[in-house]
């Protein structure tokens, strides 16, 4: 049994999420683990062994890339490069309910182009073609357009990642943001679990914005982009 089982799941988010409630989503073994690259590039090791880190290369293509959120730095060998290397926040609680005027809907499939669209834009993080799969996500729209969202990602034990939560530049200051936190926590808080999310350490203004909503930082993560070294 990993020592990992022996902590909070937080502390290894991905690692939990993927040998629990996402663990039919895993790719890999005892020893490493990732989402497919389809859905989140995210992946972790049962510990930073020379074997755990063998076992994650072999999870990965040539030109392919891994993002680990963990609570020491990551020291890779040289089969890997480092490609980003930087802390994060993560906090945690209930956001609190902004209801605002606009209309907020549920997204899916149909809504893939335009949801990547906007997260390319504003830079929330990791979106691929599939992240939509890994929980409810929700939008509002002006003119028939997608300008803001929010969804769930990562699924440890009993906590949900909120995620994606960005707005377009032209419709920022009206309440999208705050009222979509709200939304999106109710639905986790109603299915018995407890809202988390991933914020950088230098975004002041984000962390700032969650903590006006309630949330709290638990810790902070080290977030390293890893590629095979060439």
């Amino acid at each position: 049994m990993s020592g990992k089982a022996l902590v909070n799941p937080l502390d290894h988010p991905v690692w939990h999420a993927l040998t629990s409630t996402q663990g039919a989503l895993a790719q890999g073994g005892a020893l490493a683990r990732r989402y497919p690259p389809d859905i989140a590039p995210f992946a972790d090791m049962a510990d930073m062994s020379p074997e755990s880190f063998a076992a994650l290369g072999a999870l990965m293509a040539p030109s392919d890339y891994v993002v680990l959120f963990t609570p020491e730095a990551v020291s890779p060998p040289a089969a890997f490069k480092v490609l980003l290397a930087r802390t994060g926040e993560q906090m945690i609680g209930t956001p609190a309910d902004a209801p605002g005027t606009a209309e907020i809907v549920r997204l899916g499939a149909a809504d893939v182009p335009e949801m990547m669209e906007l997260t390319k834009l504003t830079n929330p993080g990791p979106f691929a073609a599939r992240t939509h799969e890994l929980g409810n996500f929700l939008g509002i729209r002006a003119g028939g357009q997608l300008v803001a969202m929010a969804g769930e990602r990562m699924k440890p034990g009993n906590h949900t990642e909120i995620t994606a939560v960005c707005v377009h530049p032209d419709h920022r200051g009206r309440g999208h943001a705050q009222a979509l936190l709200g939304a999106a926590a109710r639905g986790i808080v109603a299915r018995g679990e407890t809202p988390f999310l991933h914020v950088f350490s230098d975004n002041d203004g984000a962390i700032a914005l969650y903590r006006r909503q309630g949330m709290e930082i638990r810790r902070r993560l080290y977030v390293t982009v890893l590629g095979k070294a060439a």
